[in-house]
């Protein structure tokens, strides 16, 4: 992205990969983006992004789409860094919007691209972070065990995914900062009950020990690669399968 504190790019759009001209209102770890153009702008710069695209080599078979939710404060840049970058960032500002960082990985003899979206937990940006559900492929919704109130909200981001995010989506529950024992406000058999509740997969993380970080991000990819391939074994690109991006048409 461009730098300053606010500017306007023609580029295309990571979210929905529409081309817009974008307002961008940065921060230190993710900007708000905000479409500004008009249909026959979106559609030059279509065609420009598209030849520009077809020139890159694809070094990649299938884009997967994941989003972390949860309440703010609960670790999910710091487990987002800790997976996509192997580091630990002691000290990490609360979102501004949506960020996202990209991973690869393989999976049944295809490389996958993970492109893994960071959501603000504020409610302020909730409507911006609403508009990215229809396009996630899997979900991992995020709570502190050192915070009571942050699983109980987690039934309020269900609700938030059954009214924004197609009905397929795969999800798992990640109860974060296992390793602070002493501050522990929700036992590991309170987050597998809740799991078992919502029929997910679940995991105890931290992303200060790296422990089962991995573990979570690549269970979800795998039920993802695992659904859509079983939908259509023959896919090569998931551009074909996945859901409508915000704001577009079914033709």
């Amino acid at each position: 992205h461009l730098g300053g504190a606010a500017e306007k790019a023609a580029c295309c759009c990571p979210a929905c990969r529409h081309p817009s001209n974008l307002s961008l209102a940065h921060s230190s770890l993710g900007c708000v983006l905000s479409h500004a153009s008009s249909p026959a702008q979106r559609s030059s710069e279509q065609l420009g992004v598209m030849q520009a695209q077809g020139k890159k080599e694809r070094t990649y078979d299938l884009t997967i789409k994941l989003m972390m939710i949860g309440d703010s404060g609960v670790g999910k840049t710091a487990l987002l860094v800790r997976y996509a970058d192997e580091a630990w960032v002691d000290s990490v500002l609360p979102t501004i919007g949506i960020d996202f960082k990209i991973k690869y990985l393989e999976r049944q003899g295809r490389k996958i691209k993970l492109q893994i979206w960071d959501t603000a937990g504020q409610e302020r940006f909730r409507t911006i972070t609403q508009a990215y559900y229809r396009g996630a492929m899997g979900i991992l919704l995020c709570y502190d065990v050192t915070s009571k109130r942050s699983l109980d909200n987690i039934s309020n981001w269900v609700r938030n995914i059954a009214d924004n995010a197609p009905q397929t989506v795969n999800k798992i529950l990640v109860g974060n900062k296992c390793d602070m024992a002493a501050d522990r406000q929700v036992s590991t058999a309170q987050g597998e009950e809740l799991a078992q509740q919502f029929g997910m997969t679940f995991f105890e993380t931290s992303a200060r020990t790296n422990l089962h970080v991995s573990e979570a991000f690549e269970t979800l990819a795998t039920d993802v690669v695992d659904r859509l391939l079983a939908a259509q074994p023959d896919v090569k690109d998931t551009r074909s399968v996945e859901p409508d991006p915000p704001g577009s048409k079914s033709s």
